[in-house]
């Protein structure tokens, strides 16, 4: 069974969940962005994205037009409170995940500390 929160749990922008409904189309495959949270990277936790191949029964999906974010329930406790945005600037295209659970992060935005 796949839990529903409300959107505030953890969310994707309106740019967000655009550009994961492009990828989904040049792929192929449903509007599903994966977000997780590894050990690593230089501060103690790191984000890791992709496209979901499917949604297990203990994640937690949430939807913005038309896109969706899945959570498994371990990195949920970590990301609870989030919001990802996707970022075109001259430092490249990336998604990018502000975390109010984060006590420290480093200067690329991938990795955090709690």
């Amino acid at each position: 069974m796949t839990v529903t929160l409300a959107a505030d749990a953890v969310s994707l922008t309106p740019a967000a969940a655009a550009r994961v409904r492009v990828i989904a189309e040049r792929q192929g495959r449903a509007p599903q962005l994966r977000l997780s949270v590894e050990g690593g990277g230089c501060s103690g936790f790191t984000y890791k994205f992709g496209m979901a191949d499917s949604v297990d029964g203990d994640d937690i999906v949430t939807a913005t037009d038309g896109a969706e974010l899945v959570v498994d329930s371990i990195s949920l406790d970590l990301l609870r409170g989030s919001l990802v945005d996707f970022v075109d600037n001259l430092g490249g295209s990336h998604f990018q995940v502000t975390n109010p659970n984060a006590a420290a992060g480093c200067g690329c935005g991938s990795s955090f500390a709690i």
